[in-house]
């Protein structure tokens, strides 16, 4: 773990010692900042480990939001799923979440457990400290200090657990104080208190950069988080009936009243709080100081690589923030990131949800070692939602994986898993792309955990200003967000707010291309009560794609992207044709260049050379075939026609593409969000164990058996 910039040379003051012992465990002694800090690195390391293998790569990522959008699904055939879970992870009959076997998620102690553990952690840490005879004083002052970062840092981790919890359970227990108890909570109160809570850490903690590195929450991340979490408490969410007209309360006690959206489901209603705007002022207060004092972030317009560096394409600086992660930095655009060690722990992320590898689960037989990829992304939403000109296209979305081998492979529509089906990819994370790729074992990359960036600030300050009024902010900091997306001077943002229908749907439907594949999807269109329309509107989209390719081999969409029954593949050596083996951007006007477009793909430019890779025939020739080319990704041609007959000539293979969607017909159009209703509140939070339930005293809503 990085060590807190200047914590270890601060003088060891017994800041600790408490006039209260009762506040703290008789066990538990700090003598000085650099045991208080061990104490909290603890925390960060429970944090740590249940945020990755629970909330961003296994665990109910992996079930719940790798899917359940127009932007992602699952690979797998449907059938094959429902062992593990319903596919989009919205169950609309209540009854689907104990039908399936999807308890297997939830073992005791399992994903619910281990966030009450991390809060456990810090409770005891946040009484030590609240207990000191100073601790007034030093929150008072506004000023940060060794104390009161460390503090704050506790309190946050808390914020995070307890929003993490709501995300997937919605009302749940609220203990702030170590060895209390609780019952179900409202989550309308817990947004609140956690949130008048950062709003009294957030003046005495320190702007990252200034006295806080980004792998610890600063100033600047709780800004941020205030902003999160206060538009996730304004916006729509399904609520339990069944639990008394007088049980959902704000944080000073007092009942809440609501809008509701479409009709009851399973004793459940879809609503917002009636005071949905005065959560939003407070999301716009505090994202705005987070803009105005970013300390360390920096929002890249532009690629420092340049436009072109040793004879490869970049001028993407929407790449760039990935690349740094693939690289193993901080990235620039970071607010908080999760740390990973490579080569330690479970490392989830990459391997759920990075671009896809067939091989082996480690050395020697695989580079890179195998990805599963259980995060794909919808045909209809690359081919025919994403602009050909956004440069997060083809950062976000991949037609290629690996075999394993060193070897780049088109990934097929057929249902299935690694490179040997599913579909496209999630691009974002790759370990083709690493500076140090890392082959021992699987799920060992080292890749941080992104968690709060400024990307997100911008588009949710935009969100709120929209909201509130406000629509010429709202529509230059969505211009800030779009315009590094495009060639400059194309990315015809007014346009693509009218084609949106409003400013506020503009705003979301950004969010979606900017961090696509990366879980935040779903829960959005949930929050946003955008969630019925859009997956109305994705079904009738899916449904014309399918049907056009059936009828006439291909489909072409709004934005002049064709997809076609077949496409022309031929395997090339990549590196001794153009140097390097595909793994950047494809320059400017080389679009129709079969090898170079779609750009950042391919594979490692020197696995052969790489100390744990074993000599293989592959790269034992001097012109190894490595990479793929394709002709006919994004245009139509004729399987009869003489340019099918002179790619044949020229070594390409007819290869199905859109015919194997046809051929899939009920994967992809049927089972998408099969038997969702538009108008009830739909079910999409998570059934709690037979375990939880029997001590915590309270029962499953939503439909959910008592099991």
């Amino acid at each position: 773990m990085v060590i807190l910039a200047g914590v270890l040379l601060a003088s060891c003051e017994d800041f600790l010692n408490t006039s209260s012992p009762s506040v703290v465990d008789r066990d538990f002694v700090f003598s000085n900042p650099i045991t208080s800090r061990a104490a909290l690195v603890g925390a960060y390391e429970q944090w740590r480990s249940t945020a990755q293998n629970t909330f961003f790569g296994d665990g109910l990522f992996y079930a719940m939001d790798a899917a359940g959008s127009d932007i992602e699904r699952h690979p797998e055939k449907h059938a094959n799923q429902i062992g593990r879970h319903y596919p989009e992870g919205l169950y609309q009959n209540g009854t689907y979440a104990s039908q399936y076997a999807l308890l297997a998620y939830m073992k005791d102690p399992g994903d619910y457990a281990n966030l009450y553990n991390t809060i456990s952690q810090v409770n005891i840490l946040i009484g030590a400290i609240e207990g000191t005879d100073d601790f007034a004083q030093m929150m008072a002052s506004g000023t940060p200090t060794i104390k009161s970062q460390m503090y704050g840092e506790a309190v946050t981790i808390r914020a995070c657990c307890y929003r993490e919890l709501i995300k997937y359970f919605g009302d749940v227990p609220f203990v702030v104080k170590s060895g209390e108890s609780s019952g179900l909570t409202p989550r309308d109160s817990i947004y609140d208190v956690i949130i008048e809570q950062l709003k009294a850490v957030e003046p005495v903690m320190y702007v990252v950069g200034a006295g806080v590195e980004k792998t610890y929450f600063s100033k600047t991340a709780v800004q941020a988080l205030i902003g999160r979490i206060s538009l996730e408490a304004a916006g729509y969410q399904t609520r339990r009936t069944d639990l008394g007209a007088d049980f959902y309360k704000n944080g000073k006690g007092e009942v809440i009243t609501f809008e509701k959206k479409g009709s009851a489901n399973n004793q459940a209603e879809y609503a917002r709080r009636s005071d949905w705007r005065s959560l939003y002022e407070t999301a716009k207060t505090y994202l705005k100081a987070c803009i105005d004092n970013p300390g360390s972030v920096v929002f890249r317009t532009a690629d420092p690589r340049g436009a072109t560096n040793g004879g490869k394409a970049y001028d993407n600086p929407y790449q760039y923030f990935f690349q740094q992660m693939n690289n193993l930095t901080v990235a620039d655009e970071s607010i908080y990131e999760y740390q990973m060690t490579q080569g330690v722990g479970n490392d989830s992320r990459p391997y759920s949800s990075g671009r896809v590898s067939s091989g082996s689960n480690s050395h020697p037989n695989s580079y890179p070692c195998k990805s599963y990829g259980q995060t794909r992304i919808n045909p209809a939403f690359y081919y025919g939602v994403f602009d050909p000109k956004d440069k997060r296209r083809d950062v976000s979305v991949c037609v290629t994986g690996s075999t394993g081998k060193g070897i780049e492979k088109l990934i097929p529509f057929l249902p299935g898993s690694v490179a040997n089906g599913g579909g496209l990819t999630l691009n974002k994370w790759d370990e083709n792309r690493m500076a140090k790729p890392y082959v021992v074992n699987q799920r060992s990359s080292g890749i941080n955990g992104p968690y709060l960036r400024m990307s997100e600030v911008y588009l949710a300050y935009a969100e709120a200003c929209a909201l509130t009024g406000d629509d010429a902010t709202a529509l230059t900091y969505l211009k800030k967000i779009r315009e590094r997306a495009f060639p400059t001077g194309q990315a015809n943002t007014e346009a693509f707010v009218t084609a949106s229908g409003s400013l506020f749907k503009a705003i979301i439907q950004e969010r979606g291309f900017e961090f696509a594949g990366e879980g935040d999807r779903r829960w959005t269109l949930i929050r946003t009560g955008l969630l019925p329309e859009v997956i109305r509107d994705f079904k009738a989209l899916t449904k014309n794609m399918l049907d056009g390719i059936k009828a006439n081999g291909y489909y072409t969409f709004a934005n002049g992207n064709t997809i076609s029954s077949y496409i022309w593949t031929k395997m090339v050596d990549a590196k001794s044709i153009i140097g390097y083996r595909l793994t950047t951007q494809c320059p400017a006007g080389k679009e129709n260049d079969s090898i170079l477009f779609p750009g950042w793909r391919g594979q490692n430019d020197n696995w052969e050379a790489f100390s744990k890779v074993p000599t293989t025939a592959i790269y034992a020739t001097t012109t190894p075939q490595t990479n793929v080319a394709i002709r006919g990704l994004f245009n139509y041609i004729d399987p009869t026609g003489t340019d099918a007959a002179k790619l044949v000539s020229y070594g390409y293979t007819k290869t199905n593409w859109g015919a194997d969607l046809v051929s899939n017909y009920d994967e992809y159009y049927k089972y998408l969000f099969l038997d969702y209703d538009y108008d009830k509140a739909p079910i999409y939070l998570w059934p709690y164990t037979p375990n939880v339930m029997a001590t915590g005293g309270f029962t499953n809503g939503y439909g959910f058996k008592q099991e």
